[in-house]
């Protein structure tokens, strides 16, 4: 076995989530470290949060505003932001973005209010 992974993201197919169309790597029973998206943000993306996940986003294109906890912090190319778990949080505004999810994203740790 490799002691690396490749992913090549213009072979990953997107899929629907609460941001907009996300694409994700390194998903796998093989793989407990992280994952990383690229994600393209919606202009109706939903407020969500994590209980056990850790979030960094960086903003490839485009420009708007993150919800922080309520908070709007302006976001423009090159802005990361480290998104703890229970921070309530959304995107605002179309953009792209990676995102590098610390554990693996698991679908399971996605809520509401």
């Amino acid at each position: 076995m490799a002691n690396y992974m490749i992913a090549r993201f213009d072979e990953i197919d997107a899929v629907k989530c609460p941001c907009g169309f996300a694409k994700r790597a390194f998903a796998g029973p093989d793989n407990s470290t992280a994952t990383m998206h690229i994600v393209d943000i919606q202009e109706d993306s939903r407020v969500h949060y994590h209980k056990k996940l850790n979030e960094i986003y960086l903003v490839l294109e485009g420009s708007g505003q993150m919800e922080l906890d309520g908070e709007k912090v302006p976001v423009e190319p090159f802005t990361a932001i480290f998104i703890k778990p229970g921070c309530r949080h959304r995107a605002v505004g179309k953009m792209r973005i990676v995102n590098v999810c610390i554990p693996p994203f698991d679908l399971e740790d996605e809520w509401f209010d």
